[in-house]
């Protein structure tokens, strides 16, 4: 990661290095931070932020489920995204806004602690690598389990809840693989440490629902849109893990991957081995949109003047 030269801290623009923290602040002891990752694309008409204002709301409902009071409104936080990414004169970049407890009180209980909120950008190509998007990445099913319903708030992206994301992601690695793909506690499919699953069958497109914990991913609900313009019936369903062996398609959705086709799960080969047509027809339109190069019909941009 490269700096750049400001950070928006607590509504003011400082410098990259002077963005720190206290080693008392809450959320270093306790994972008490929630947080966003978003794009801004190059297009034609300039860098354009990718769905701001769902990964704001996301922001702030993560925080509510938290119960972490943030001092600044959605539109606030939209204008500092943006202003961000101007004063770094970026073009394509990676934006992390942070909401976290800062220092206070000692203890589990951290409501009384402030909040402060940062956001940085920076430049971040492909994810899981360069030539991941068209040749596929090779992935596992890991060891680690997603936390079971009523442990923890799924749909919200909670620092500390990201622990276990680390272990299945750290497991692949040690293993030779891409990233890991988590069972819910059923055993049933739930999705890879950071990123959304998708699997064709024929001409039908199956993801899991809300029941198998997964995070709301706003890419994710942006493919889904995009299916179906194409035509593609999606199914919110159970999958099981032998789905993934049988699967024509597999891909993999997240702001930082994008949609990554998946070639093999657990040096299993998916389909022909390479990336297929559902998932190539749908990284045709979604890139296609980003960057200006088809018109913008969901209203999906937000243009950094």
């Amino acid at each position: 990661m490269q700096p750049t030269e400001f950070i928006w801290k607590n509504g003011e623009f400082v410098k990259w290095a002077d963005a720190t923290v206290h080693v008392t602040a809450h959320v270093l002891h306790y994972g008490s931070s929630v947080f966003e990752g978003v794009r801004t694309y190059a297009t034609k008409t300039g860098p354009a932020v990718f769905r701001l204002q769902p990964h704001t709301r996301r922001l702030f409902n993560s925080a509510k489920l938290a119960r972490m009071e943030m001092p600044f409104t959605e539109d606030q936080i939209n204008k500092a995204v943006v202003e961000t990414v101007k004063c770094n004169n970026l073009g394509a970049c990676y934006i992390r806004p942070l909401a976290f407890r800062d220092a206070g009180l000692m203890g589990v209980e951290g409501r009384k602690n402030p909040t402060s909120i940062v956001i940085f950008a920076f430049e971040w190509g492909k994810y899981l690598g360069k030539e991941a998007i068209e040749q596929g990445v090779d992935v596992q099913v890991s060891s680690w389990r997603r936390l079971a319903p009523g442990t923890s708030a799924s749909t919200a992206k909670i620092g500390g809840q990201y622990v276990n994301s680390q272990f299945i992601t750290m497991e692949a690695h040690d293993n030779g693989m891409a990233e890991g793909i988590a069972l819910d506690i059923h055993n049933n499919v739930s999705e890879g440490a950071g990123e959304n699953i998708f699997v064709i069958m024929g001409n039908t497109v199956y993801t899991p629902g809300m029941a198998s914990s997964i995070l709301l991913g706003i890419t994710r609900d942006s493919v889904i849109t995009l299916l179906r313009d194409l035509g593609y019936e999606v199914r919110f369903e159970t999958i099981s893990r032998d789905m993934l062996y049988l699967a024509d398609e597999v891909f993999f959705t997240g702001t930082a991957a994008e949609v990554t086709p998946i070639r093999s799960i657990d040096r299993i080969q998916i389909g022909q081995g390479a990336r297929g047509p559902v998932t190539a027809a749908v990284q045709e339109e979604f890139f296609a949109i980003t960057t200006g190069e088809k018109p913008d019909r969901h209203g999906w941009l937000t243009p950094v003047e």
